[in-house]
């Protein structure tokens, strides 16, 4: 028997879990069919796990620098199981709250597996057992994505690691290997480094972090040597295998010219994601995807069939919280008022949460130019910010794109202590389109962070 709704959401996290209570509200009968846990990535596997451990990485951090500020602390033990308690109760309480929110008045939650049997029809392979099916003219998917698997020989062979699987891990590793230089595998790097782990980084790009700057890469990849972590680049991983004592792990790395081996206590793979779209059986529906499964959308989030849309990670492009959130207002706005809200040329901020931040907005340098615009760019190394000097945090530099012609911000790369909150009053001044001039004359508080947007326009690299 297939019963009929008037919206069926395949996904709970950001962009679902606002919009259900949204359509709800207008008498909308809804459902909500969630695989694995209410909240999505998120809360349970991304920002709010991952962020809480960092919190007791930069804990144990100050508490070996407690020396520097005249402070004795004394030996540093990380209790790992504990590190690992306060994370799941975070996530367990985030999930409660979203799991209550997505059940009441015209709205149900629904556990199981979906998949498209025609074009507005759903069966849900409960995980309870059974089935149910259900049918709707409004259809969002909201699914995400997972950790993709390289296809490296040997990798099936070893009980590797993923950003899920790492976070539950009860001892610190003896030697953390780790495939891939992007934020996942640098924020789990120096995370885990501070909890007293060796770590060693292979990256198969010339500099960390591929969408960045080169200037700003490095800094980075001098900042996590500093910390005492190995820096792989250029390295292409050949095979991966068990150690001859039947414990350890093993990557085969060719690297300069040469090929070694690498041997590890543990393995975490962060070598890019993939979207969750192969089980929906999108096939039924005749909605498009691209060649790596991220479903095609036009600047409204519609898919290639009238009535579903994709929101969040699963449909590409930048894959944060605060994008599918973004998602959620847009289609909030056009199909519940009436509004003509686009995702075209919206300012897309996000920060690397290494310590120090790097936190980022609009252009890169490297992207102004190849654009032909006619730029200049000012930058003043952390060192130079009083606050940060106080604080004996003085690592990293602010860059920030400037357009000659307008004198309006084009983007910036925070990398220094708080980052995403610099680069956040940054991203301000450029959605109100105001003159970098505006930042530079503004009074700000002293000794704060933010005062250091007066500095850094006095420190132009094309000076003469």
């Amino acid at each position: 028997m297939t019963e009929q709704f008037d919206a069926i959401l395949i996904g709970s996290g950001q962009a679902n879990d606002t919009l259900a209570g949204a359509i709800a509200k207008t008498g909308k009968k809804v459902v909500t069919i969630e695989s694995k846990h209410a909240g999505g990535t998120c809360i349970n596997e991304g920002c709010t796990p991952t962020k809480t451990m960092v919190a007791s990485g930069r804990v144990a951090y100050l508490a070996r620098r407690g020396a520097d500020y005249g402070v004795q602390t004394g030996p540093i033990a990380i209790d790992l199981v504990k590190v690992r308690q306060r994370k799941r109760d975070i996530v367990d309480d985030g999930r409660t709250r979203n799991e209550k929110r997505l059940n009441g008045e015209n709205l149900e939650l629904i556990y199981g597996l979906a998949k498209f049997t025609g074009p507005k029809t759903i069966q849900i392979d409960l995980r309870a057992g059974g089935t149910r099916t259900v049918q709707a003219e409004q259809i969002f998917i909201n699914t995400g994505l997972r950790a993709a698997i390289p296809q490296i020989s040997g990798i099936d062979s070893v009980p590797f690691l993923d950003n899920v699987s790492i976070m539950e891990l009860g001892e610190v590793p003896e030697h953390l290997l780790i495939l891939g230089g992007g934020y996942v595998g640098l924020e789990f790097g120096q995370m885990f480094r501070r909890f007293g782990a060796r770590v060693t980084i292979i990256h198969r790009g010339h500099q960390l972090l591929d969408q960045e700057d080169p200037d700003v890469s490095d800094e980075v990849r001098k900042i996590l040597i500093e910390d005492g972590i190995e820096v792989l680049l250029e390295a292409d991983t050949a095979a991966v295998g068990s150690a001859q004592n039947g414990k350890d792990i093993q990557v085969t790395v060719r690297h300069s010219g040469d090929t070694r081996t690498l041997t590890g206590s543990h393995l975490l793979i962060a070598a890019g994601r993939t979207p969750n779209s192969d089980a929906l059986n999108l096939a039924a529906t005749g909605v498009a995807t691209d060649d790596h499964g991220y479903i095609k959308v036009n600047e409204y989030l519609e898919t290639t069939v009238p009535g579903i849309y994709a929101l969040g990670d699963v449909k590409g492009g930048p894959a944060f919280t605060h994008i599918s959130y973004d998602d959620y207002r847009i289609i909030q706005a056009n199909l519940l008022h009436g509004e003509h809200r686009s995702i075209k040329d919206r300012i897309l901020p996000y920060t690397v949460f290494i310590d120090p931040q790097l936190g980022r907005i609009g252009l890169t340098e490297t992207e102004a130019r190849d654009r032909g615009l006619n730029i200049r760019v000012a930058k003043m190394p952390m060192s130079y910010v009083a606050r940060a000097i106080e604080t004996d945090e003085t690592r990293g530099f602010m860059k920030i794109v400037v357009d000659s012609d307008s004198e309006q911000i084009l983007g910036a790369a925070i990398l220094g202590i708080e980052g995403g909150e610099i680069a956040t009053i940054v991203q301000i001044a450029m959605e109100g389109k105001l003159k970098y001039t505006a930042l530079r004359d503004g009074i700000f508080s002293h000794p704060t962070l933010a005062e250091s947007l007066n500095n850094v326009f006095f420190n132009w690299t094309d000076a003469k």
